[in-house]
């Protein structure tokens, strides 16, 4: 009986958890040293709470439940879903593994710093031979418009001897940004968790 009722308890927890995720990735905001398409919003903040009360395979189903909510509303015909999904989806699995090993506030402290630094470089190969190419190829945005973006803000990122010019625009502007993201959410989480820990855990 007992048993049954923490499963249930879970099940409420990661569905509540998830609509909060989901209504927080509909209040993007623009950031002005990122290009107009690139938004920030806190969406990843409930899985990762998710992640360190229940564990980490619940912080992973809270961002697919997340995304799924929000796929018939989006513009991006999935793409953006399966990277948010995919890069939170590592963000707060590996934040759950490195906490459930030791649990602590430094082991939370040290596998959510690691998680944000984890989903920054997978961000670089994902949207370079994925998530970029499909809207070239799917949404028929033109590579030439969406380097320029990058170009406007910083002129001759595109031009530096790190790659070719969408390779620089990622590595300059995405993977700082990415990083940050998971900064502010851990920031957030950091202070928001213990006093919600009671709803959590009951």
């Amino acid at each position: 009986m007992e048993k049954q009722q923490q499963k249930t308890h879970r099940l409420a927890v990661a569905a509540m958890l998830a609509a909060v995720a989901a209504v927080l990735q509909f209040l993007e905001i623009s950031v002005p040293v990122m290009p107009g398409f690139v938004k920030l919003d806190l969406s990843d903040l409930p899985a990762l709470l998710g992640t360190f009360a229940l564990g980490p395979l619940w912080g992973v189903v809270i961002q697919l439940v997340k995304n799924l909510l929000h796929l018939p509303f989006g513009h991006s015909a999935g793409v953006g879903e399966l990277c948010n999904f995919l890069l939170g989806g590592i963000f707060v699995c590996v934040a759950g593994l490195v906490y459930h090993r030791r649990k602590g506030r430094s082991s939370a402290l040290i596998g959510s710093l690691a998680g944000a630094a984890a989903m920054a470089a997978v961000s670089l190969p994902l949207n370079y031979f994925l998530v970029y190419p499909a809207y070239v190829a799917i949404l028929h945005f033109p590579l030439e418009a969406i380097i320029g973006a990058y170009e406007a803000i910083f002129s001759g990122v595109s031009d530096l001897a790190l790659g070719d010019p969408l390779w620089n625009c990622l590595l300059i502007f995405n993977v700082p940004f990415t990083f940050c993201k998971g900064l502010i959410d851990v920031a957030i989480c950091w202070f928001i968790y213990k006093p919600l820990s009671p709803l959590l855990h009951q």
